[in-house]
Protein backbone atom coordinates (compact mmCIF):
# COMPACT_ATOMS: atom_id res chain seq x y z
CA UNK A 1 0.00 0.00 0.00
CA UNK A 2 1.36 3.42 -0.43
CA UNK A 3 2.61 5.73 2.40
CA UNK A 4 -1.06 7.88 2.19
CA UNK A 5 -3.15 4.51 2.74
CA UNK A 6 -1.21 3.79 5.79
CA UNK A 7 -1.35 7.20 7.13
CA UNK A 8 -5.47 6.64 6.75
CA UNK A 9 -5.20 3.42 8.55
CA UNK A 10 -3.50 5.26 11.52
CA UNK A 11 -6.45 7.56 11.70
CA UNK A 12 -9.10 5.18 11.72
CA UNK A 13 -6.91 3.44 14.38
CA UNK A 14 -7.15 6.21 16.21
CA UNK A 15 -10.86 6.38 15.59
CA UNK A 16 -11.05 9.69 13.16
CA UNK A 17 -14.49 9.94 12.27
CA UNK A 18 -13.99 12.99 9.91
CA UNK A 19 -11.23 14.84 8.25
CA UNK A 20 -12.16 18.55 7.82
CA UNK A 21 -10.13 20.56 4.45
CA UNK A 22 -9.15 21.42 1.25
CA UNK A 23 -7.72 19.06 -1.32
CA UNK A 24 -4.55 19.74 -3.13
CA UNK A 25 -2.31 18.74 -6.02
CA UNK A 26 0.42 17.56 -3.42
CA UNK A 27 -2.44 15.70 -0.64
CA UNK A 28 -3.89 13.95 -3.64
CA UNK A 29 -2.66 10.22 -3.06
CA UNK A 30 -4.05 11.11 0.85
CA UNK A 31 -7.57 11.76 -0.61
CA UNK A 32 -7.61 8.61 -3.10
CA UNK A 33 -6.93 7.23 0.28
CA UNK A 34 -9.73 8.33 1.79
CA UNK A 35 -12.24 7.08 -0.97
CA UNK A 36 -12.33 3.44 0.47
CA UNK A 37 -12.12 4.49 4.34
CA UNK A 38 -14.98 4.83 6.57
CA UNK A 39 -13.57 8.51 7.58
CA UNK A 40 -15.65 11.08 6.41
CA UNK A 41 -13.78 14.05 4.36
CA UNK A 42 -15.76 16.83 4.98
CA UNK A 43 -14.63 19.99 2.18
CA UNK A 44 -14.43 23.38 3.59
CA UNK A 45 -14.45 26.77 1.64
CA UNK A 46 -11.52 27.57 3.46
CA UNK A 47 -8.49 26.18 4.92
CA UNK A 48 -8.82 28.77 7.79
CA UNK A 49 -12.51 27.02 8.36
CA UNK A 50 -11.15 23.82 8.44
CA UNK A 51 -8.90 24.66 11.24
CA UNK A 52 -11.38 25.84 13.21
CA UNK A 53 -14.30 23.18 12.51
CA UNK A 54 -11.08 20.96 13.84
CA UNK A 55 -10.39 23.03 17.09
CA UNK A 56 -14.23 22.70 17.73
CA UNK A 57 -14.56 19.09 17.30
CA UNK A 58 -12.07 18.40 19.47
CA UNK A 59 -12.98 21.01 22.40
CA UNK A 60 -16.57 19.36 22.28
CA UNK A 61 -15.66 15.45 21.98
CA UNK A 62 -12.45 15.35 23.93
CA UNK A 63 -10.71 13.74 21.10
CA UNK A 64 -8.42 15.62 18.22
CA UNK A 65 -9.91 17.13 15.35
CA UNK A 66 -7.86 16.47 12.49
CA UNK A 67 -7.70 19.08 9.38
CA UNK A 68 -6.17 18.80 6.13
CA UNK A 69 -4.46 21.02 3.86
CA UNK A 70 -2.40 21.67 0.49
CA UNK A 71 1.24 23.33 0.84
CA UNK A 72 1.73 26.80 0.73
CA UNK A 73 -1.17 29.16 0.68
CA UNK A 74 -3.00 26.26 1.51
CA UNK A 75 -1.21 25.41 4.42
CA UNK A 76 -0.83 29.25 5.61
CA UNK A 77 -4.34 29.41 5.64
CA UNK A 78 -4.64 26.75 8.78
CA UNK A 79 -2.37 28.94 10.73
CA UNK A 80 -4.92 30.94 12.73
CA UNK A 81 -7.07 28.31 13.60
CA UNK A 82 -4.13 26.00 14.80
CA UNK A 83 -2.76 28.93 16.59
CA UNK A 84 -6.48 29.49 18.03
CA UNK A 85 -6.99 25.66 19.04
CA UNK A 86 -3.45 25.42 20.85
CA UNK A 87 -4.41 28.70 22.57
CA UNK A 88 -7.34 27.62 24.01
CA UNK A 89 -6.13 23.73 24.75
CA UNK A 90 -8.30 22.04 21.97
CA UNK A 91 -6.77 18.83 20.96
CA UNK A 92 -5.85 18.89 16.85
CA UNK A 93 -4.15 17.54 14.48
CA UNK A 94 -3.11 19.34 11.45
CA UNK A 95 -2.11 17.32 8.44
CA UNK A 96 -0.54 19.44 5.19
CA UNK A 97 0.28 18.08 2.20
CA UNK A 98 4.14 19.29 1.06
CA UNK A 99 6.89 19.51 -1.90
CA UNK A 100 8.41 16.40 -2.91
CA UNK A 101 11.54 15.94 -0.57
CA UNK A 102 13.96 15.99 -4.25
CA UNK A 103 12.55 20.10 -4.57
CA UNK A 104 12.73 21.35 -1.56
CA UNK A 105 16.88 22.11 -1.48
CA UNK A 106 16.11 24.84 -4.41
CA UNK A 107 13.02 27.94 -4.60
CA UNK A 108 10.06 25.48 -5.83
CA UNK A 109 6.27 26.45 -6.76
CA UNK A 110 4.39 27.17 -3.20
CA UNK A 111 7.42 25.74 -1.21
CA UNK A 112 8.00 27.12 2.59
CA UNK A 113 9.55 25.34 5.27
CA UNK A 114 6.13 24.67 7.38
CA UNK A 115 7.70 22.78 10.02
CA UNK A 116 9.45 26.23 11.04
CA UNK A 117 6.37 27.97 10.23
CA UNK A 118 3.97 25.36 12.43
CA UNK A 119 6.34 25.65 15.42
CA UNK A 120 5.55 28.52 17.25
CA UNK A 121 1.83 27.62 17.51
CA UNK A 122 2.02 23.65 17.99
CA UNK A 123 3.28 21.28 20.95
CA UNK A 124 4.54 19.45 18.29
CA UNK A 125 4.93 19.05 14.35
CA UNK A 126 7.12 17.50 12.08
CA UNK A 127 7.67 16.02 8.57
CA UNK A 128 7.41 12.73 7.52
CA UNK A 129 10.62 11.85 6.08
CA UNK A 130 10.10 8.00 5.62
CA UNK A 131 7.26 6.35 4.84
CA UNK A 132 7.77 3.35 7.32
CA UNK A 133 7.89 6.04 10.45
CA UNK A 134 4.49 6.90 9.74
CA UNK A 135 2.46 4.71 12.70
CA UNK A 136 5.12 6.13 15.06
CA UNK A 137 4.50 9.84 13.81
CA UNK A 138 0.33 9.59 14.08
CA UNK A 139 0.81 7.99 17.61
CA UNK A 140 2.81 10.57 18.62
CA UNK A 141 0.77 13.13 17.27
CA UNK A 142 -2.75 11.59 19.12
CA UNK A 143 -0.69 11.29 22.67
CA UNK A 144 0.50 15.01 22.62
CA UNK A 145 -2.51 16.25 21.18
CA UNK A 146 -4.38 14.83 24.01
CA UNK A 147 -1.72 15.23 27.22
CA UNK A 148 -2.00 17.80 29.49
CA UNK A 149 -2.42 20.24 28.00
CA UNK A 150 -3.76 19.59 24.77
CA UNK A 151 -3.46 21.69 21.83
CA UNK A 152 -2.32 21.19 18.36
CA UNK A 153 0.01 18.83 16.48
CA UNK A 154 1.10 19.28 12.99
CA UNK A 155 2.37 16.96 10.36
CA UNK A 156 3.83 17.58 7.00
CA UNK A 157 3.54 14.98 4.64
CA UNK A 158 5.86 15.26 0.90
CA UNK A 159 3.82 14.45 -1.91
CA UNK A 160 6.89 12.23 -3.08
CA UNK A 161 6.97 9.39 0.44
CA UNK A 162 3.23 9.80 0.53
CA UNK A 163 3.44 7.80 -3.09
CA UNK A 164 5.58 5.46 -1.92
CA UNK A 165 5.36 1.87 -0.84
CA UNK A 166 5.36 0.28 2.71
CA UNK A 167 3.90 -1.95 4.94
CA UNK A 168 2.94 -1.23 8.38
CA UNK A 169 0.37 -1.25 11.29
CA UNK A 170 -0.80 1.34 13.32
CA UNK A 171 0.69 1.29 16.75
CA UNK A 172 -0.98 0.33 19.93
CA UNK A 173 -2.91 2.58 21.54
CA UNK A 174 -1.83 2.99 25.63
CA UNK A 175 -4.46 5.09 28.03
CA UNK A 176 -2.62 7.76 29.59
CA UNK A 177 -2.81 7.06 33.46
CA UNK A 178 -4.65 9.80 35.43
CA UNK A 179 -2.88 10.98 38.23
CA UNK A 180 -4.60 11.55 41.82
CA UNK A 181 -3.43 13.93 44.48
CA UNK A 182 -2.58 12.32 47.51
CA UNK A 183 -4.40 12.29 51.20
CA UNK A 184 -1.99 14.71 52.93
CA UNK A 185 -2.65 17.10 50.26
CA UNK A 186 -6.27 16.90 50.00
CA UNK A 187 -6.74 17.51 53.86
CA UNK A 188 -4.13 20.66 53.44
CA UNK A 189 -6.57 22.11 51.16
CA UNK A 190 -9.33 21.26 52.77
CA UNK A 191 -8.30 22.75 55.66
CA UNK A 192 -7.64 25.84 53.55
CA UNK A 193 -11.29 25.92 52.32
CA UNK A 194 -12.46 25.39 55.60
CA UNK A 195 -10.71 28.43 57.19
CA UNK A 196 -11.41 30.89 54.78
CA UNK A 197 -13.85 33.41 55.60
CA UNK A 198 -14.73 34.44 52.29
CA UNK A 199 -13.37 32.03 49.59
CA UNK A 200 -14.22 32.20 45.90
CA UNK A 201 -13.75 29.80 43.07
CA UNK A 202 -12.58 30.53 39.75
CA UNK A 203 -13.61 27.43 37.36
CA UNK A 204 -11.75 27.65 34.31
CA UNK A 205 -11.94 25.24 31.22
CA UNK A 206 -10.53 22.51 32.81
CA UNK A 207 -13.66 21.51 34.47
CA UNK A 208 -15.66 20.69 31.58
CA UNK A 209 -12.32 19.23 30.03
CA UNK A 210 -11.98 16.75 32.49
CA UNK A 211 -15.49 16.11 33.18
CA UNK A 212 -15.85 17.07 36.59
CA UNK A 213 -18.66 19.47 36.50
CA UNK A 214 -20.65 17.30 39.09
CA UNK A 215 -17.63 17.18 41.55
CA UNK A 216 -17.66 20.94 41.30
CA UNK A 217 -21.31 21.54 41.47
CA UNK A 218 -20.76 19.27 45.03
CA UNK A 219 -18.74 21.10 46.57
CA UNK A 220 -20.27 24.43 45.64
CA UNK A 221 -23.12 23.21 47.37
CA UNK A 222 -21.91 21.68 50.64
CA UNK A 223 -19.30 24.47 50.97
CA UNK A 224 -21.69 27.24 49.83
CA UNK A 225 -18.62 28.93 48.08
CA UNK A 226 -19.49 31.45 45.33
CA UNK A 227 -18.27 30.57 41.62
CA UNK A 228 -16.71 33.16 38.96
CA UNK A 229 -16.14 30.78 35.14
CA UNK A 230 -13.98 32.70 33.19
CA UNK A 231 -15.25 32.91 29.75
CA UNK A 232 -14.20 29.36 28.41
CA UNK A 233 -15.32 27.37 31.74
CA UNK A 234 -18.68 28.77 30.79
CA UNK A 235 -21.44 26.32 32.38
CA UNK A 236 -19.53 24.57 35.35
CA UNK A 237 -22.50 25.60 36.66
CA UNK A 238 -25.52 26.65 35.63
CA UNK A 239 -26.02 30.50 35.40
CA UNK A 240 -29.15 30.02 36.93
CA UNK A 241 -27.93 28.61 40.75
CA UNK A 242 -27.89 31.38 42.84
CA UNK A 243 -23.96 30.87 43.78
CA UNK A 244 -22.90 31.26 40.14
CA UNK A 245 -21.24 35.41 39.79
CA UNK A 246 -21.49 34.48 36.01
CA UNK A 247 -18.60 34.98 33.76
CA UNK A 248 -15.60 37.05 34.24
CA UNK A 249 -15.12 40.24 31.56
CA UNK A 250 -12.09 42.30 31.09
CA UNK A 251 -14.45 45.40 31.91
CA UNK A 252 -13.53 47.67 34.48
CA UNK A 253 -15.30 47.91 38.37
CA UNK A 254 -18.04 45.64 38.58
CA UNK A 255 -19.63 43.45 41.18
CA UNK A 256 -17.54 40.17 39.85
CA UNK A 257 -14.29 42.19 40.88
CA UNK A 258 -15.75 43.19 44.11
CA UNK A 259 -16.33 39.67 44.96
CA UNK A 260 -12.51 39.03 43.71
CA UNK A 261 -11.43 41.97 45.97
CA UNK A 262 -13.12 40.85 49.45
CA UNK A 263 -11.94 36.82 49.14
CA UNK A 264 -9.49 35.72 51.36
CA UNK A 265 -9.02 32.49 49.20
CA UNK A 266 -9.58 31.69 45.03
CA UNK A 267 -9.83 28.26 44.56
CA UNK A 268 -9.10 28.44 40.82
CA UNK A 269 -10.14 25.16 40.01
CA UNK A 270 -9.43 23.82 35.87
CA UNK A 271 -8.27 26.77 35.30
CA UNK A 272 -5.47 28.60 32.93
CA UNK A 273 -3.77 31.87 32.93
CA UNK A 274 -4.45 32.31 29.50
CA UNK A 275 -8.14 32.73 29.87
CA UNK A 276 -8.31 35.10 32.21
CA UNK A 277 -4.68 36.71 33.74
CA UNK A 278 -4.02 36.96 37.62
CA UNK A 279 -3.38 40.58 37.17
CA UNK A 280 -7.08 41.27 36.67
CA UNK A 281 -8.06 39.03 40.00
CA UNK A 282 -5.36 39.30 42.21
CA UNK A 283 -3.53 42.22 41.03
CA UNK A 284 -1.16 42.77 43.98
CA UNK A 285 -0.38 39.04 44.77
CA UNK A 286 -1.65 39.30 48.02
CA UNK A 287 -4.60 36.85 48.41
CA UNK A 288 -4.31 33.19 48.87
CA UNK A 289 -4.68 30.59 45.60
CA UNK A 290 -5.60 26.75 45.75
CA UNK A 291 -5.07 25.66 42.59
CA UNK A 292 -6.87 22.43 41.73
CA UNK A 293 -5.71 20.68 38.30
CA UNK A 294 -4.42 17.93 36.35
CA UNK A 295 -1.16 19.57 36.13
CA UNK A 296 1.29 21.86 38.01
CA UNK A 297 0.01 25.65 38.86
CA UNK A 298 2.25 27.94 36.52
CA UNK A 299 3.23 31.04 38.10
CA UNK A 300 2.29 34.64 36.95
CA UNK A 301 5.06 37.48 37.33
Amino acid sequence: MKAAELLIKCLEHEGVEYIFGVPGEENLDIMDALLDSSIEFIVTRHETNAAFMAGTYGRLTGKPGVCLATLGPGATNLLTGVANSNMDHSPVIAITGQAGLDRQHKISHQYYDLVSMFEPVTKWNTQVKKAEIIPEVIRKAYDVAQGEKPGATHIDLPEDIAAMEVEGNPLAIMKPTLMEAGERVIKEAAKLIEQAKHPLILAGMGVERGQAEESLRSLVEKANIPVVHTFMGKGAISWKNELSLLTAGISGKDYITCGFEQSDLIVAIGFDMAEYPPANWNPNGETAILHIDTREAETDA
